[in-house]
Parts: structure tokens; C-alpha cells; sequence
């Protein structure tokens, strides 16, 4: 079937609408058309072709909500009507040992993305949500339980969501831990509120004294300027986890000197360009650890929406029409946004 979508034909060139073709569903897949669809700073970067891989046309988005309009034979999970998501994976293969974990984005042949991923479907790779419809197996589809008038800010937990719940779930965030929320975006933002709703201290850090108001108001127990140095001081050696959610290259070692013993920072922020080395010795005295964690399975995935849909947590968005995306990606990279556009996929009409 042909769908109207947004797409990137060239690293410098704007987004533009395209006709793009959908596969007719087959035995175990979920079509779906699509409501919302969040914007998420890793569709600027696959377009612009920060990262080397895009290949064109790019139609990103891998933030999507929406409604089942039909399923295949062999469909068991879904039924025509169901609200559904779908986050940044479509596909892996299901035999490797982290599949078999329920650890899908570390497929070891390769998980395919929602875009931007080899595909056997036109034009040989695979389209995101900035579109009207999709059809992914219904392995890759999730349930969405919010109220109706949440959907448009639930499209974000399927990217910024799970990217911050899975690594706050593996460090077994929760009562009696003191928790670091670095950068309030996109991701830090849902860190906040999702470390606060598990039980933790959340300490939030920003660079800007102008959000401490609002790190407040989403839930932080206290808020620190990383450029005072007094603040950072007051919380050496104090916390037992930090989640680091900033996009750009920085320097790591101010925040390595806060953890405990035995305490990990975690970077999802994924920059443009290295951090500069850490200085060892901050690391091995305290025996601290710096990690990564890639956004979350399929089975923890659901695990957050069912969270979030308990404790009414969404997103904090502003929703636009298809056709304001280029003035979006121009806000965005300013920091212009509080804190998440979504597409009302209903403007593609």
C-alpha cells in the first residue's frame, strides 16, 4: 500500500513529502496507522548522516503510537482497533543468546531499526513513523494501556522512555538509592520522573540555573548547576548511580568523582563526537564504573508502558503538524522544546 511520509533526501536537504510503499501484512504482522509519532534528536542525527549510516531517503521516527487496522493469520496478540506503540526495533532474529535474554537490541546478527536498517521491503531499507502507516511483526508491536487523551504524549516513552527505564531497572534503582539525572531533555526529563516513581533520591544536574524550577517540578529531590563548583562539591562520593543523559561531548570525570563506591555512571546521550578520556584514577579508586546501556528489550519495553500507564506518567510535548518538522529540528537543536515534539500524523491529510 502507498502512504504518504516525511523524508530526508540528502544530508543537507530538508525534510519533504514523500509517497512510500507499505508491505501488505503477512501471517504474523500488525498493520498499523499511525497517531503520533515523537521527534527524537537521533532522527536529526541519521539525516544529517552524523553518525555515516544514513542511507536516503531517511524517513525517521521511531516513536510511534497508533491503532491496528489489520493483522495476519497467525497474529495472537493483536486484534484490528487495539492502541498500540511501536519503538526503535522492527526486527532481530531471534536465535542469538541476547534475543533468547529478551535483550533484542543487542541482537548479535544485528537488530533491524524502524529506520535506517537493511530491509527485504522498497526501497531496500527500512521507514519510520514521520509517515501514515507502518506493518511490523507482531513481535515488535507493543500494547499501549493510557487513557486516550495520553496517547500523543506516550509516543515518546517508546524511544526516551525505555532508554532511561532499562538502565534505572538494571542498576536496580529503587528506595534507599541516591540517583544523578544528568541533562534535562528529551531523555533526562523521563529520567526524572521514572527514577522518582521507582523510589529513588533523584539529584537532577543542569547546566542551566534557569532549570532548576523545572527539574523540581518534575520530580527531582534536589537540583544541582554542574558549572558551580560548591554545588558539585557538596555531593562527592554520595551517589550510587548516575544517568547521563546529554548528547554532546563532555567531560566526564566531575560526574565520575560523585559516585560511591562501587557506583556506575551510565551514558545514553549518544554525541557527535568522543568524550575526552576519563582519568583512570578516578575509576579505580572506588573501584566506580563507567557504562552504557542501548535504549530496552521488547518484554522491559512493555514492562515501562504498563509502568507508566499505572503511575499516569507521559511525556511533556508539543505536538505539530507534519509540515512544521524542519522548524522543529531547527528549535530542537537550539534546545528550543520542553520536552519532546510529536507529529499529529492526522496532518498528513
Amino acid at each position: 500500500m502507498t502512504v504518504m511520509a516525511y523524508a530526508a533526501p540528502a544530508a543537507d536537504q530538508p525534510l519533504g513529502p514523500l509517497a512510500i510503499t507499505r508491505r501488505e501484512p503477512g501471517p504474523n504482522d500488525v498493520a498499523i496507522a499511525i497517531a503520533w509519532c515523537g521527534v527524537c534528536h537521533s532522527d536529526l542525527h541519521t539525516a544529517r548522516n552524523e553518525w555515516n549510516n544514513a542511507v536516503y531517503p531517511v524517513v525517521p521516527g521511531h516513536e510511534i503510537v497508533g491503532h491496528v487496522t489489520a493483522v495476519g493469520a497467525d497474529v495472537t496478540k493483536f486484534k484490528v482497533g487495539d492502541t498500540v506503540g511501536v519503538g526503535c526495533m522492527v526486527d532481530s532474529c531471534g536465535l542469538c543468546g541476547a534475543c533468547h535474554d529478551g535483550l533484542e537490541q543487542f541482537c548479535e546478527e544485528g537488530m533491524t531499526q524502524t529506520y535506517n536498517s537493511p530491509s527485504s521491503d522498497a526501497p531496500g531499507h527500512t521507514l519510520g513513523g514521520y509517515s501514515q502507516a507502518i506493518v511490523v511483526d507482531q513481535g515488535f508491536v507493543l500494547h499501549v494501556r493510557h487513557a486516550p487523551d495520553q496517547l500523543a504524549a506516550v509516543a515518546p516513552l517508546l524511544c526516551a522512555g525505555i532508554t532511561t527505564w532499562s538502565p534505572l531497572r538494571h542498576w536496580n534503582v529503587g528506595p534507599g538509592k541516591k540517583v544523578g539525572i544528568v541533562g534535562i531533555g528529551g531523555l533526562g526529563h523521563m529520567g526524572i520522573k521514572l527514577a522518582r516513581a521507582l523510589g529513588a533520591h533523584v539529584v537532577a544536574f543542569t547546566t542551566s540555573p534557569a532549570k532548576r524550577e523545572e527539574a523540581l517540578a518534575l520530580g527531582a529531590h534536589e537540583v544541582v548547576v554542574s558549572r558551580n563548583d560548591d554545588e558539585m562539591a557538596a555531593h562527592a562520593g554520595g551517589l550510587d548511580f548516575i544517568l547521563d543523559t546529554v548528547a554532546a561531548s563532555h567531560n566526564l570525570d566531575a560526574l565520575v568523582t560523585l559516585l560511591k563506591r562501587d557506583g556506575t555512571l551510565c551514558l545514553v546521550g549518544a554525541p557527535e563526537h568522543p568524550h575526552p578520556s576519563p582519568t583512570v584514577f578516578n575509576l579505580i579508586f572506588g573501584r566506580r564504573s563507567i557504562a552504557g546501556s542501548l535504549i530496552g528489550g521488547i518484554a522491559e519495553t512493555q514492562e515501562m508502558l504498563d509502568f507508566c500507564a499505572e503511575h499516569g506518567i507521559v511525556s511533556d510535548i508539543e505536538t505539530i503538524a507534519v509540515q512544521d518538522i524542519n522548524q522543529a529540528w531547527d528549535r530542537m537543536e537550539k534546545g528550543d522544546v520542553r520536552y519532546r515534539f510529536v507529529i499529529d500524523s492526522s496532518t498528513f491529510a
